[in-house]
């Protein structure tokens, strides 16, 4: 009995640890996202060395992201809306908070999914190299922290877990 609570515990523990790390992916790329949606865009010409032709395609396709990107934040602020007060001041986790959260989490996964894409579309604007370079940092950025969290808590990075 005691070993099956232990692994509950444990159970529950990552699975915590997994929904904060995408929370705090998520927040970041929903900050980046939404923050400066005017930010100029020329880091990416000294960056990745390109030409006005590839930099004004990217422009483009930058400026035909914005407003999916902003859609995408507005569902994500009113989901976690939903969750805050769903949460309320009760001390117990409700099947209402966990729909919310797997809801949240679903938006979440789905705004990452639009990220990937648009950086795979924008690396294809670039030269082959640069390209796979740009998207290589972008999944990094985009995917690092969450990958981050699952080697902290595996046996990889030296932390056990004993039963």
């Amino acid at each position: 009995m005691k070993r099956s609570l232990i692994l509950l515990i444990g159970a529950l523990a990552l699975g915590a640890a997994i929904f904060a790390g995408s929370y705090f992916v998520a927040q970041r790329t929903t900050e980046m996202c939404c923050a400066s949606p005017t930010d100029d865009l020329s880091w990416l010409r000294t960056e990745f060395h390109l030409g006005d032709a590839e930099m004004a395609r990217i422009r483009e396709l930058h400026e035909g992201y914005l407003p999916q990107c902003m859609e995408m934040c507005a569902k994500i602020a009113a989901k976690k809306g939903e969750l805050k007060s769903a949460l309320g001041s009760g001390t117990n986790l409700t099947a209402e908070v966990q729909t919310k959260l797997a809801e949240l989490a679903g938006l979440r996964a789905q705004c990452q999914a639009q990220m990937l894409q648009h950086f795979a579309t924008v690396s294809q604007a670039m030269p082959p190299e640069q390209g796979r370079r740009y998207l290589a940092e972008m999944q990094k950025l985009t995917l690092g922290t969450h990958e981050q969290m699952e080697e902290s808590m595996s046996g990889d990075t030296g932390h056990e877990h004993h039963p």
